[in-house]
């Protein structure tokens, strides 16, 4: 299989006819439709449907369809990359579950850093594709929590996915409520108090297993329960509907505002923040810097009056 093929592919879809293909290509109708033949010999299957009203997609060229626009797309990417005007700009790439103090701190790397010699990127996303993103170096750092509800699975995983782990910081559970919900003025609640109250959570996608979860203690019931996809949905929630959700207890004013509080949840378990990285590659000084303002940003001074330890 060649790039070129899956470039005629694209072009005969495009179309929709072989005669137009082949002349936006420059070649013959014959050699195309060879091309395309070898192709689907060498995959074992049948990309196109052809009769007199022209050619179909099979439901197998849908899906390679989808699969070769991809490949396409990165192959540009890398030749934007390493032909093009960018070739010198270096990467660097975060990939974290929802956390405050993670865009804090790439925030003040990037107030330090000369941004047009850089691609930049910060992802919040699902526990699963933060692993998937180091293990194909999409990131150079990704930033998740381990518990001992979680911690055999995803210590497996990520031994199998030759990632390294690396602890951040220790911390207690939380809850995260508006500072206007009827349990904001508690010095601590348990969880007998916040049966009544929307419990909210993180969307895992397809890998919605509670090992994956974003919050601690995922795996108890919850009367009331709502799955949100980012974090400003979650905190408008939190004040719209008096609901909850369970974290780390980090809050910084600077970028939550004062309409979200913290309180301490009664429980024993506790939560390690830790960052992966692949074992074959080093951090980079970005990488490094990043990490250091990681560990500033979760110092008591920074950290509103409300986060206890």
């Amino acid at each position: 299989m060649r790039i070129q093929q899956l470039h005629y592919i694209i072009k005969i879809v495009e179309t929709g006819s072989m005669n137009e293909a082949a002349k936006q290509l420059f070649i013959t109708q014959p050699s195309l439709s060879n091309a395309v033949r070898e192709l689907e010999k060498e995959l074992g299957i049948t990309v196109f449907i052809r009769n007199s009203k022209g050619i179909k997609l099979t439901k197998d060229g849908v899906e390679f369809l989808s699969y070769a626009r991809q490949v396409v797309e990165q192959t540009v990417l890398l030749e934007e990359r390493y032909k093009g005007k960018n070739k010198h700009r270096k990467l660097f790439s975060v990939s974290a579950q929802h956390y405050a103090f993670v865009v804090n701190a790439f925030v003040s790397l990037l107030k330090q850093t000369d941004m047009s010699q850089y691609e930049l990127f910060l992802r919040e996303t699902k526990t699963w594709d933060i692993i998937d993103d180091v293990k194909h170096f999409r990131s150079e750092i990704g930033v998740l929590f381990l518990s001992a509800y979680n911690r055999d699975v995803l210590s497996k995983l990520l031994e199998d996915n030759r990632l390294s782990v690396i602890p951040l910081f220790k911390a207690h559970p939380h809850i995260f409520v508006s500072r206007h919900h009827p349990l904001a003025g508690r010095k601590k609640v348990t969880l007998e108090d916040l049966v009544d109250f929307p419990y909210l959570s993180y969307d895992q996608g397809i890998h919605n297993s509670f090992y994956f979860a974003e919050e601690i203690l995922s795996q108890l019931e919850h009367k009331k329960s709502i799955v949100v996809s980012d974090r400003a949905t979650l905190f408008n929630l939190l004040i719209g509907l008096d609901g909850y959700t369970i974290a780390t207890g980090i809050l910084n004013s600077n970028l939550n505002g004062d309409n979200i509080v913290s309180i301490p949840l009664d429980s024993t378990d506790e939560i390690d923040l830790v960052y992966i990285k692949h074992e074959q590659a080093n951090l980079s000084k970005m990488g490094e810097q990043f990490i250091q303002y990681l560990l500033d940003e979760v110092q008591p001074e920074k950290i509103t009056p409300k986060y206890d330890y």
